[in-house]
């Protein structure tokens, strides 16, 4: 059996989770390959809306088997929280959650060590979400990294100590008033990885493998969106991991030849938290009501996202970047009512007109280049079926897929999961 990918294809909260927990009853299995409580995956049905970081959105189905492949990081504390936001829905983790020996841990000082570097560069923020994602992975290829594995021995601790230690010396080195007390964090991190110790641990990738060979269908869940990937996104306001189908294959130890369908899940508009940058952004009324209509604040830090015109020149980039198979637009209900729709077919960059995303996509060097479309009145959320779209909102959709040359096989209406309309 092939594993089938889904992705975001902008700068992430492209709605992935609630993607995910439509599709679910189709797979049973879903993994996480990348990423770490940065992501929040917002999933809402039966009147309730939950809130993943780390753990896989097929948690809520109850055939489903759920993986934390190698390429995720955990915090435990965070992690533990989370597990218990689940208590009381009666979700029987212990049994449907699994995680990869290989996947690397969150330690405090990493945390601390985010929030100094970050502190550090002044007006030069990248914005990072102080998690502790960036130099867990900077630990991680050092070869320094503490992995789940670690934690079933017996001499863990020492290892812990001398990481810690170091990361002391680093947060000191950047010279920022950064109040901490570390006995206290440590209390709490040592208490949560206990806990953390009671869910089964595996090799992933021997797990996945010996699944494919007996028949089970897989579905990878990324996190973040394909313009924060470390190599492909907008470096450096990216994020810390391969956002990209390539790491799937090595957050999870799948074989290229493997992958069957890849699904890029992209907002009807363009959004962006934290800094870098954002040829499409609005700065006026319009965009303001996008940010208002749409509840643009991030799911796990609440912080507003900038919003903007759908950049097709972006959106191509990652499509290609991914061998994207299908589509899925989301929050289309979202521009109802506006006067005129926009949307971004090329750039200006030094004077050319290129329809390719550049090395640098910083306001001196990009001007975008708009298409105009109508804008439909209707209110979508209500809607069910595709012959209730009206006339403008079909057009829009049928540009898209000209241009991508892809087709959008799932249009998102609203939050729930029968807000969901397959084409």
């Amino acid at each position: 059996m092939a594993v089938d990918l889904l992705l975001g294809l902008q700068w992430g909260d492209e709605g992935k989770g609630k993607i995910v927990d439509v599709l679910t009853s189709n797979y049973d299995i879903v993994a996480r390959f990348q990423g770490g409580p940065n992501a929040g995956h917002t999933l809402e049905f039966d009147g309730i809306k939950h809130v993943l970081r780390t753990i896989p959105s097929g948690i809520f189905h109850e055939k489903s088997m759920n993986v934390i492949g190698n390429g995720v990081v955990i915090d435990p504390v965070v992690f533990v929280q989370e597990l218990e936001g689940l208590d009381k829905f009666d979700i029987d983790y212990k049994s449907k959650l699994i995680l990869s020996r290989k996947a690397h841990v969150i330690l405090p000082t990493h945390r601390l060590l985010d929030a100094a570097s970050e502190a550090s560069k002044g007006k030069a923020k990248i914005g990072s979400t102080l998690k502790g994602i960036g130099p867990t992975y900077m630990d991680k290829t050092g070869r320094n990294g503490i992995r789940l594995g670690d934690l079933e021995l017996n001499t863990w601790k020492d290892k812990y100590r001398a990481l810690a230690n170091k990361h002391e010396e680093l947060i000191a080195f950047h010279n920022v008033d950064i109040q901490y007390n570390l006995p206290e964090m440590e209390a709490e991190f040592f208490k949560a990885v206990e806990t953390l110790k009671e869910l089964t641990f595996i090799d992933s990738e021997e797990y996945l493998q010996q699944a494919q060979k007996n028949g089970k269908s897989i579905l990878a869940e990324g996190a973040q969106g394909s313009l924060l990937d470390i190599d492909f996104g907008t470096y450096p306001f990216v994020t810390s991991s391969n956002t990209t189908a390539a790491g799937a294959c090595t957050g999870l130890g799948v074989a290229p030849n493997q992958i069957g369908e890849v699904f890029g899940i992209f907002k009807a508009y363009t959004t962006r938290v934290g800094s870098g940058p954002f040829p499409t952004e609005l700065f006026d009324e319009v965009g303001a009501e996008m940010a208002k209509v749409g509840h643009e604040f991030g799911a796990v830090t609440g912080r507003a996202r900038r919003c903007g015109w759908l950049d097709l020149v972006a959106l191509k980039y990652t499509c290609q970047v991914n061998g994207v198979t299908q589509l899925m637009m989301m929050k289309g209900d979202v521009l109802s009512g506006f006067d005129k729709l926009k949307v971004c077919t090329a750039y200006k960059y030094k004077g050319e007109e290129i329809t390719h995303l550049p090395y640098n996509i910083e306001p001196e060097n990009v001007t975008p280049i708009y298409s105009e479309f109508d804008c439909w009145k209707e209110d979508l959320t209500k809607m069910r079926e595709p012959s209730q779209f009206p006339k403008e909102l079909n057009t829009y959709i049928d540009f898209l897929e000209k241009e991508l040359e892809i087709p959008i096989k799932v249009v998102s209406v609203g939050p729930d999961r029968t807000q969901t309309i397959h084409r």
